[in-house]
């Protein structure tokens, strides 16, 4: 299978792997924010729940190891490279590794299924500075497409929520991701893909009622972001008389710090506290439908397919 694409770079948020790397983590995320070092602070006490460790980069090589396996198969036979964001692999050190390699022309998968300043735009320029770090040798990065509304990405989440959804007896089900400032989002559809996602996914395991909520926030109290909050909805659920609730978090394609934080630790307790019983399903990861689509995705450029979903050129400014 020829094509003029020489590699897949795999492009993530990145996160510490062990206690040493947890502040350096935290400042490398939040450079440039305006966000008080207690916060930071109080955000490194989760990782030390996990012993500093991160689960996101240990699901990004599990993740990698299976799609090498289905481009082996399949093709085309694309060497993977990995580059973080945040944390090691960094991105201009990834970079540099391929330009020493001799790649000059890479797609980009970035873990995220949905458009947003800070899940599309902010790692085009992620890679942007790091192919200007790394200078003229650095390779050309094309990222594919946004992919909400793949049908191989709604059926990993199918199965996971159908397995989460048998072992209660009538649950409702609340969709969850991560939230940002509203001044953000309406520079985006990330609202409205996650609807569609939810509906359609909600059409599949015939679930009528579902509820899209938001976990995570991190900004000043003073400023709106998007919700309801996860913990607030399951209050007002149970007030309402529902007493079990399947919780899955369609924002996330693995199951890394603020799944196994925000909603196995926080939302558990709520849940625990009201007499609510909870089940979450897992992400994504490596589903065997989520590893092929990633190679659907890549056969659309090596074919020269039109995406479904075209990014506006201005598209998911900040504010």
């Amino acid at each position: 299978m020829k094509t003029d694409f020489d590699a897949l770079l795999v492009v993530s948020f990145g996160g510490p792997e062990g206690m040493d790397d947890v502040i350096p983590f935290l400042e490398n995320v939040l450079r440039g924010r305006n966000v008080p070092r207690e916060r930071m602070l109080s955000v490194a006490r989760h990782y030390e729940l996990f012993g500093g460790v991160s689960p996101i980069n240990q699901q990004n090589r599990e993740l990698i190891a299976a799609l090498e396996k289905e481009l082996e198969q399949h093709g085309p036979r694309l060497p993977i490279y990995w580059g973080n964001r945040n944390w090691h692999p960094l991105l201009p050190d990834t970079l540099r590794q391929m330009a020493a390699d001799g790649i000059k022309n890479a797609l980009a998968f970035v873990t995220s299924a949905y458009s947003s300043y800070s899940s599309c735009r902010q790692y085009l320029q992620n890679i942007s500075d790091a192919q200007a770090a790394v200078g003229p040798e650095a390779p050309r990065v094309e990222k594919l497409r946004v992919f909400y509304n793949h049908p191989l990405f709604i059926e990993a989440n199918v199965d996971h929520i159908r397995v989460a959804l048998s072992q209660l007896e009538d649950p409702q089900l609340l969709f969850t991701a991560h939230s940002i400032p509203e001044t953000m989002a309406v520079n985006c559809d990330y609202a409205s893909q996650l609807a569609h996602t939810g509906a359609l996914i909600a059409r599949e395991v015939q679930v009528k009622k579902w509820h899209m909520v938001y976990q995570s926030r991190s900004g000043s109290p003073m400023q709106p972001w998007l919700g309801p909050d996860v913990s607030e909805h399951l209050r007002m659920l149970r007030d309402e008389g529902v007493t079990e609730i399947v919780i899955a978090p369609i924002g996330f394609v693995s199951d890394h710090m603020e799944v196994v934080y925000d909603l196995d630790v926080e939302a558990r307790q709520v849940a625990d506290e009201i007499g609510m019983k909870m089940v979450r399903a897992q992400t994504a990861g490596t589903h065997p439908s989520f590893v092929r689509m990633i190679r659907e995705l890549i056969m659309e450029k090596v074919n020269g397919e039109v995406p479904v979903n075209i990014c506006a050129p201005d598209c998911c400014r900040i504010s």
